[in-house]
């Protein structure tokens, strides 16, 4: 199962709308086959376990990271492949929220008399497709928020000026979170303050989806991060939309968080990095639909400037949002910490 996951990782960021799934066959400590799904459209990991083990997968056992399929998509049901194989034990680190899975592929292979047995590898599986997860039972991606911030909080200057607060290491970070991630959604004032491109730059990888919050669709048809997806509200100028349409942007009204994932959900979109600014961050914050945070934290001080959430906050320390899964790691000079929103 941790070669299986290992597999699984190879593909991260690449598989949207599909999850990311490393499968291994096995006789005993033999393996005889193995794969991973690496984009969507392309052969599922336990297709091509199969395919590396030809008959050698007749009374093997498969370790899968996550339930093998049992409908048409745009492949063939996983599940049937396994059985018409003789594989004799499949391992499934845990059950595929989709609701046309949901346990029947597991059923299908008890039913046809394979051994089945779920959960080991679970927690690693959970977290490794938590993008994905996230989106099937939630019915929008999963939203990472990443600020950089000087040791006194402020993530810009009392002016706005935000180059840079945090070192190359930490900007290398960010540029692999965007590689991984199927979206990158910023507010109009970033776009007017710092004109950023949005792109993968300082490491080999692909762009994501760019997306401004533009509500009076105020982006520049100048404007670096185009051409990219604005979001707009229904009462946005037309003659500043045909602008942008223009200038190669697609525009499309979705006001507000919940209405800007829905939007990015119908695009096939699991993960989104956030990454401001500070009213487009609060605006997700108070709707609780932030699940995660990337900071990182820079040795300096500014002794005033720009928070990172510009919302009220609660008037107790008790009411403060605690966060699980904590890791703090250095990047050059800075600390780069992560976790999960409580």
């Amino acid at each position: 199962m941790a070669r299986a996951l290992e597999l699984a990782a190879r593909a991260a960021g690449r598989t949207a709308p599909n999850p990311m799934v490393g499968a291994v066959l096995a006789h005993a400590d033999e393996v005889v086959g193995e794969g991973y799904h690496a984009r969507a459209g392309e052969p599922h990991a336990e297709a091509l376990a199969l395919q590396g083990a030809g008959a050698r997968a007749r009374g093997a056992t498969l370790y899968v990271t996550l339930e093998p399929c049992s409908h048409f998509g745009r492949t063939p049901p996983c599940a049937d492949a396994l059985i018409a194989a003789g594989v004799a034990r499949v391992v499934a680190a845990m059950e595929d929220p989709d609701p046309r899975v949901s346990g029947r592929g597991l059923q299908r292979l008890r039913a046809a008399g394979v051994m089945v047995e779920v959960g080991p590898g679970r927690a690693a599986a959970e977290r490794l497709n938590r993008w994905y997860t996230t989106s099937r039972r939630l019915g929008r991606p999963r939203v990472l928020y990443k600020w950089a911030a000087t040791l006194d909080g402020a993530v810009a200057t009392r002016t706005g000026d935000a180059r840079w607060v945090s070192g190359e290491e930490a900007r290398h970070e960010v540029h692999r979170l965007r590689d991984q991630l199927d979206a990158v959604l910023v507010g109009v004032g970033t776009v007017l303050a710092d004109d950023p491109a949005l792109t993968v730059r300082l490491l080999p990888g692909r762009n994501p989806l760019r997306v401004v919050a533009d509500r009076q669709a105020r982006t520049p048809p100048a404007a670096a991060v185009l051409p990219a997806l604005v979001l707009v509200g229904v009462d946005a100028p037309a003659e500043r939309v045909a602008a942008l349409r223009t200038a190669g942007a697609d525009v499309e009204v979705a006001d507000g968080p919940a209405a800007i994932l829905a939007a990015l959900h119908r695009r096939g979109c699991l993960g989104v990095l956030l990454e401001g600014g500070p009213h487009l961050a609060a605006a997700f914050w108070d709707a609780g639909l932030v699940d995660e945070v990337a900071v990182a934290l820079a040795p300096r001080i500014l002794g005033g400037g720009l928070p990172p959430l510009q919302a009220a906050g609660p008037a107790r320390m008790a009411q403060a949002v605690d966060l699980r899964d904590v890791d703090v790691r250095r990047l050059g000079g800075d600390l780069w910490v992560t976790g999960i929103v409580r």
